[in-house]
């Protein structure tokens, strides 16, 4: 998912700005981009993340550097360039936004036949974010268009429009990613994780819900649309896309993990000498397993951040498995002839967990090796964000087809833990991963972990079913 920021400031918004966007690095690594408002015109500045951060792509831009203004929006994309400025029939803005569009080509094929050009166009595909601000541009006011827009869209959008009266936020209609609002005196922020105001001097002041509509201005904050109730916030931000000082809905990332930690330990009865969490995403989950089983935790993996981004993030399966290989070193001493318990927030594809961290485990000297992820197996290619796009790029589906010949129809069965084909699939995915054993933290326990009711959450990638009860 990418991660997006708007704020209303007393005075230039330009620095705060700035920071709160890089606090979402963590979420993207495509594209950096700012739009600022100076009360007459908007102007921005994108720039390529691919290869080196967002602070130092535009803290010696002099393009940056020269912009002012009381109000700007700024985003890390995880795929297409963003902000972009747009002429609407209601006004000029600036657009960012975060989710993914599963009809996207569909709804640009027909704009197109009824005479829209796209502007913006990568890999043979439209900017989500111009695909928006067209639909909207279909509606009779700004407000009956963003209505329109999710009247259109299958998957999801939440997203900021800048402009002439102020910057209008807009959560996703299920809320599948979160809007946070804060203030710092007279300014206003709203933000993707709320990690990324709190050493900026801003106090929480809303959750936003879901279809919620804000109008931020120098003056006040107006609630456009009211939230509805049916909320289903993406589970997977909990278990590994989320940082762990952020919160949604109120609930703290680092405490669900923790706590799904605890769950994974109280289901399990190995005999191990350590529990140690691959990544920093797993570390929470290894201290909660720890605190319940009294197994100690140690670090025999560490990795080294400088210049290394998320694994998960890339697009290129090329990019993330060099990332896997050269971000994470042994600590022989700590490894050899131990009995080791491996809390990971999850396998996606399983290529970097099979060839090259538990490998370098086995290399140094390893005696057993029990992985336990902290969600379950995922089955489902996400539909709502930007992320897994096939059933052949899961773990889980691609060990099902190579030992069963094809996709099995009913997949049903390889849901439940209980039944005797989720029992023979774990034996498969244990021998391909070459691991003593491996068990998934179960559905229930996960959700239980949020302290949110189970009907608020999204796991369709691990369900097929886009509400959970």
């Amino acid at each position: 998912m990418s991660g997006i920021v708007g704020i209303i400031a007393k005075n230039d918004c330009k620095e705060t700005l700035f920071y709160a966007t890089d606090y979402h690095s963590h979420l993207g690594t495509e594209y950096g981009g700012i739009a600022i408002f100076d009360g007459k015109k908007i102007t921005k500045k994108i720039h390529s993340i691919a290869r080196a951060q967002f602070k130092s792509r535009f803290y010696d831009d002099i393009d940056f550097l020269n912009m002012k203004g009381y109000a700007g929006i700024g985003v890390i994309s995880d795929r297409d360039t963003q902000p972009l400025i747009i002429r609407l029939k209601f006004g000029e803005y600036a657009i960012c936004g975060t989710g993914y569009i599963e009809n996207q080509n569909i709804l640009a094929k027909r704009l197109i036949a009824e005479g829209t050009t796209f502007s913006e166009m990568y890999d043979g595909r439209v900017n989500q974010c111009e695909l928006v601000a067209e639909l909207i541009n279909k509606g009779k006011d700004l407000i009956d268009g963003i209505e329109y827009m999710f009247s259109q869209i299958q998957g999801s959008i939440s997203f900021l429009l800048l402009g002439q009266e102020g910057i209008y936020a807009v959560r996703d209609k299920y809320g599948r990613t979160p809007l946070v609002l804060a203030t710092r005196g007279d300014d206003k922020i709203v933000v993707s994780e709320t990690c990324s105001f709190k050493n900026l001097g801003f106090e929480t002041r809303k959750f936003l819900g879901p279809g919620e509509i804000l109008l931020l201005t120098p003056s006040r904050i107006e609630q456009i649309k009211k939230p509805h109730n049916d909320l289903r916030i993406c589970t997977f931000l909990f278990v590994y896309t989320g940082f762990p000082a952020s919160e949604y809905e109120g609930k703290n990332v680092e405490e669900f993990r923790e706590e799904s930690g605890r769950f994974i330990a109280r289901r399990d009865n190995v005999k191990v000498d350590m529990v140690a969490g691959i990544a920093d995403s797993g570390t929470a989950y290894a201290h909660g397993y720890s605190c319940e089983s009294g197994v100690p935790v140690r670090i025999p993996l560490l990795k080294y951040t400088p210049g290394w981004a998320r694994s998960y993030i890339p697009p290129s399966q090329q990019t993330r498995d060099l990332i896997a290989l050269m971000k994470q070193i042994t600590a022989d001493a700590l490894i050899k002839n131990k009995k080791i318990v491996i809390t990971e927030d999850s396998i996606v594809r399983g290529t970097q967990l099979k060839n090259f961290l538990l490998v370098k485990l086995w290399n140094a000297g390893a005696k057993e090796i029990h992985v336990r992820p902290a969600c379950p197996a995922l089955m489902f290619p996400c539909k709502f964000l930007f992320s897994t796009r096939t059933l052949d790029e899961l773990f889980a589906r691609r060990i099902l087809k190579e030992n069963l010949g094809k996709h099995p129809e009913d997949i049903t069965p390889y849901l439940d833990p209980t039944t005797k084909e989720y029992k023979k699939m774990l034996r498969w995915m244990e021998k391909d991963l070459n691991v003593t054993s491996l068990h998934y933290q179960r559905l229930e326990d996960m959700i239980a972990a949020t302290g949110l009711p189970g009907e608020s959450l999204c796991t369709y990638c691990w369900t097929g079913k886009e509400k959970t009860v």
